[in-house]
């Protein structure tokens, strides 16, 4: 894993165990005062600089007004998402078979239209193209009947990387989660 695909999953994770990173050597990152592994891996200080200026340097490589193309485009996506997920979240606990099919025949909807848009954006940075992936792998365990796998926090459930893509789309662009209001 590059450089900064390992420091930006660590940021967005917030904190990760060492035996997720097991094919990542993250000693000479911890030798390098980038991380810190006790008890999970998380950035320093001097990780998140890091980071900082591997982002800056990516973005200046990036035609911006094609990233902002595709950002709009995930914007209207993520707006029908939205209430979707709030829906299931609200709902969870008393859905029966049919609440289950309508909210996983919405989220297969709009996983059709986000598709193009990873596409598009990994053009522009190709390391976000691992997004397509990890969404479906979610949303097949959802449609496996592990309903949790739509929004369950701490792990890759659909919501979690879908809030992660955003996270990525949002720096691609050279905004900040607080100055997108969401």
């Amino acid at each position: 894993m590059r450089e900064l695909a390992l420091l930006q999953t660590i940021r967005l994770k917030g904190r990760i165990k060492r035996a997720e990173l097991a094919a990542v050597d993250v000693d000479p990152m911890v030798g390098a005062g980038l991380l810190v592994d006790a008890p999970m891996v998380r950035l320093t200080e001097a990780g998140r600089a890091r980071l900082a200026e591997l982002l800056a340097a990516e973005r200046a490589g990036v035609d911006a007004a094609a990233a902002d193309e595709v950002y709009e485009r995930f914007v209207v996506v993520n707006a029908e998402l939205k209430p979707v997920i709030t829906q299931w979240q609200l709902a969870r606990d008393s859905a029966g078979a049919d609440d289950v099919a309508v909210v996983l025949a919405a989220v297969d909807r709009i996983h059709a239209e986000v598709v193009p848009v990873i596409t598009e954006a990994s053009a522009l940075v190709p390391r976000l193209a691992v997004y397509a992936e990890r969404l479906a792998t979610a949303l097949q365990r959802a449609h496996d009947g592990n309903t949790s796998w739509l929004t369950r926090p701490m792990v890759d459930s659909y919501h979690t990387v879908w809030f992660e893509l955003h996270e990525e789309l949002i720096g691609m662009v050279g905004r900040t989660r607080a100055t997108e209001g969401d």
